[in-house]
């Protein structure tokens, strides 16, 4: 059957519209086939940005950010409501949603509402809300079909008094108290918010602790204030069971060890998984994980001829700047169009309040590689924009190489910290070192003079350092 297309995208979140528009970019035929109401993908509707935007809008409310300077009862809004966080979100995502659409039917992608399933490595069948059926045939066919909420089998979620991560955007009220269990990423992103907001929050997890993979000091850091909020941590427990006490009593959560917990609601955060259960992909000899996650070659090839993956779907790192730039790339590769793979060196951030990011290697990681390094730290107390913005509590910290003086990591937490982080991953990114930091003029005042700060302090320690080992020998 001869192709009427050149490509079709299934999905369009960060992935699907950045590889439909590079292909289109590039004059091709483009089809993207969306199965929700509304583009843009889990980012947009559920995930990214309404959870950022209802940081924010918490952030104002409360009044948080600014106690430093007006004091502990600082509020903008002594009573805050469900929603009117809901309205500022709903405000966002809409102006997000239309930002897609124009975009993609400015570069002439036709959008094609249904559910898609592969018939073979050409051929997408394509069902409408109405039953309706439709086939397109093209050169190429790039999956981006995103993520769902993993639901742990035996928990009742109810979606008024039991979430996950995707519903609780949904929820009537603000819990007096809630059990957030799983503290990965989405777990402490919310259970931060809903801390600010003064929600009792206990956070439970089967683990020794929190965000593992990064620094552990900048961990440490978000603990001491999370514990500031009081919320409550319970590590190293399971949860067996989730009672729903109905007429709005509120729920139980039972853990292995016995404990018992009372909370108006549950937010269980257990990760996610790969929407590929009606893709029809086992047909192809497409294999997917355990979490319905898809294994993909060097440039997002699948293990059939033509048919690529790219974003959630395909697991680690699973952010949407990543995913973006793997449906560019992937798109790409299938009309041949050169461009360098993606940068090995990531930002991460997580949007919990206070904020983290970082760049590079974490102390533990050059520790276990036996790489030495120093370690520069910038307090934003020290700073006068620190002092300005009533910044407490943030700091800077960057790992150097005794060596050649080059960054190793770059580790920022507090107030802009997924803005800041950037400075770092441009000077790692081009090989700079401390001495470019010490030398270089930031504006003033700026949270971006702590990498000065941070650069002077680990200069001054690596002399320390040299002048006792010249004694020494």
């Amino acid at each position: 059957m001869e192709a009427e297309l050149d490509l079709v995208v299934i999905g369009s979140g960060p992935a699907g519209q950045k590889a439909a528009i590079q292909a289109a970019k590039l004059r091709k035929r483009v089809v993207v086939v969306e199965r929700a109401e509304s583009v843009g993908g889990v980012c947009v509707n559920t995930g990214t940005i309404p959870s950022k935007t209802i940081r924010e809008a918490i952030l104002y409310l409360t009044g948080l950010d600014q106690r430093g300077i007006y004091g502990q009862g600082y509020r903008v809004r002594d009573r805050i409501e469900a929603g009117d966080l809901r309205e500022r979100m709903g405000q966002v995502v809409e102006r997000e949603r239309n930002v897609v659409r124009d975009q993609l039917l400015r570069n002439h992608v036709q959008l094609v509402p249904g559910t898609a399933r592969l018939l073979d490595g050409r051929t997408v069948q394509v069902v409408d809300a109405v039953g309706g059926e439709r086939r397109l045939v093209a050169e190429a066919i790039v999956i981006a079909s995103g993520s769902v909420p993993a639901r742990v089998p035996g928990i009742a979620f109810n979606d008024r008094t039991i979430f996950d991560s995707d519903t609780f955007l949904q929820m009537e009220r603000i819990p007096d108290s809630i059990v957030v269990v799983g503290a990965g990423v989405i777990g402490i992103e919310y259970a931060s918010m809903l801390a600010a907001l003064g929600s009792r929050v206990t956070v439970v997890d089967a683990r020794a602790g929190l965000l593992d993979f990064c620094d552990p000091e900048i961990v440490e850091a978000l603990r001491y204030h999370l514990r500031d909020l009081n919320v409550i941590f319970r590590f190293g427990e399971s949860v067996t069971k989730v009672a729903d006490l109905g007429d709005g009593a509120g729920t139980v959560t039972h853990l292995e060890s016995g404990k018992q917990i009372a909370a108006d609601a549950v937010l269980y955060s257990a990760g996610r998984i790969g929407a590929t259960a009606d893709l029809g992909l086992d047909a192809l000899g497409i294999e997917v994980d355990g979490r319905g996650r898809i294994r993909v070659g060097e440039h997002y090839q699948t293990a059939a001829g033509g048919v690529y993956a790219v974003g959630d779907v395909i697991g680690f790192p699973s952010l949407a700047s990543t995913s973006a730039e793997q449906g560019r790339l992937a798109a790409s590769h299938v009309f041949g169009l050169d461009a360098d793979p993606m940068d090995e060196l990531l930002p991460i951030g997580v949007y919990a309040i206070p904020e983290i990011s970082f760049v590079g290697k974490t102390e533990p990681d050059l520790t276990e590689a036996s790489i030495p390094y120093e370690v520069g730290v910038a307090h934003y107390r020290e700073l006068a924009r620190g002092q300005i913005n009533g910044e407490t509590y943030g700091l800077l910290k960057l790992l150097v190489s005794p060596a050649d003086r080059t960054l190793l990591g770059v580790h920022v937490f507090g107030a802009e910290a997924t803005e800041v982080v950037h400075i770092g991953q441009a000077v790692m990114g081009l090989g700079g070192t401390i001495d470019y930091l010490v030398e270089v003029v930031f504006n003033y005042p700026t949270l971006a003079e702590a990498y000065k700060v941070a650069a002077l302090d680990a200069s001054n320690k690596l002399r320390a350092v040299s002048v006792a080992v010249n004694k020494e020998g």
